[in-house]
């Protein structure tokens, strides 16, 4: 008698990245805009018709006079959220990445970065968070978005550094753009001495072997990873980046050089995103580091259940380990 191999089903398509039994946080990011608009009359939230899978329904339901439903139509989104700036509102506009970034391009740049207004666009389903194929896989966007001067990018990790970003990127003077994970997100970072401080990365890990240097969810892929590594005698150090754009150069200079294997691991393309950006930290001044970067193939992705896309793809830990251990020979 055969066993039958359990299906994926659609909704592993869409499913939490979480592991099993892994703590979660529930929409952190609609309820710190929600807290923080209880603080801030000038805090507005609008949507292009996507309010309950970007977690921007929390924020409507509990302020519905400051929430703006723009339908679908990313390019008029951005450019309301430019036109309240202007006139001294803080917005939060949120979309999916792609639509954000592919859509309404010229919007973001010209009508809210040229401006340098604080404009905070909130991105779901980056890189590789949703099974639906290239059309909803945002694996570029950060490449996409790193030319707009004056954009601050910034990729949590989990939950903990969404919820104390928000009210950062509300401070923040010019415009700002988050890859937003939405629904039971995860919570790791508040079991380190952790604090999010935006432009800034931090050092969760200390490792005299392989320097990981992360950022989004790979972070806690990274930190998980470390912690199986050294069941082979393997110290793994995770430098975490959640600002991408600016990026904090000198953090990453002083935690290179120490004849550690780097390894950047990033939740999107291997082109123009965090290995290049630290690539390019290290090429400019001067230091000749070898880095290996796990991320996304730069090739359109297949649909199909994310952890098996995870694990196809190079994200998922067993993966992560594999990889290391074969560049320590």
């Amino acid at each position: 008698m055969t066993t039958a191999t359990k299906k994926a089903t659609t909704s592993a398509m869409i499913a939490s990245f979480a592991d099993e039994g892994q703590k979660t946080t529930k929409a952190p990011f609609g309820h710190a805009l929600a807290r923080l608009a209880e603080q801030r009359q000038d805090v507005v939230g609008l949507s292009a018709d996507l309010a309950k899978y970007t977690d921007m329904h929390v924020f409507r339901d509990a302020h519905p006079e400051r929430f703006f439903q723009m339908g679908m139509a990313e390019q008029s989104l951005l450019a309301a959220a430019a036109g309240m700036a202007e006139v001294g509102l803080t917005p939060f506009a949120s979309t999916y990445s792609v639509f954000a970034t592919r859509r309404a391009y010229d919007f973001l740049c010209l009508d809210i970065a040229e401006p340098g207004l604080n404009v905070n666009v909130i991105g779901g389903l980056p890189g590789l968070t949703t099974g639906y194929g290239p059309s909803h896989q945002a694996t570029e966007d950060v490449a996409i978005l790193r030319g707009i001067p004056g954009l601050t990018i910034v990729d949590p990790c989990d939950s903990v550094d969404i919820e104390q970003a928000v009210p950062q990127l509300a401070d923040s003077p010019g415009p700002t753009y988050l890859r937003l994970l939405r629904g039971a997100v995860p919570t790791v970072l508040d079991e380190y001495d952790y604090r999010f401080q935006l432009g800034k990365a931090a050092e969760l890990r200390t490792g005299r072997d392989v320097l990981m240097i992360s950022s989004g969810l790979m972070t806690m892929r990274a930190l998980t990873a470390a912690a199986e590594l050294a069941d082979d005698h393997v110290d793994v150090a995770v430098l975490h980046v959640p600002t991408i754009k600016p990026l904090d150069r000198q953090a990453i200079l002083s935690a290179v050089g120490r004849d550690r294997l780097v390894v950047t691991l990033e939740n999107h393309t291997v082109v123009g995103g965090l290995a290049e950006s630290v690539a390019s930290c290290l090429a400019f001044a001067g230091v000749g580091e070898r880095i290996v970067p796990i991320g996304l193939p730069d090739e359109f992705l297949a649909a199909g259940a994310l952890p098996t896309l995870h694990d196809r793809y190079g994200l998922s830990v067993p993966q992560i380990k594999k990889r290391v251990l074969a560049e320590l020979g």
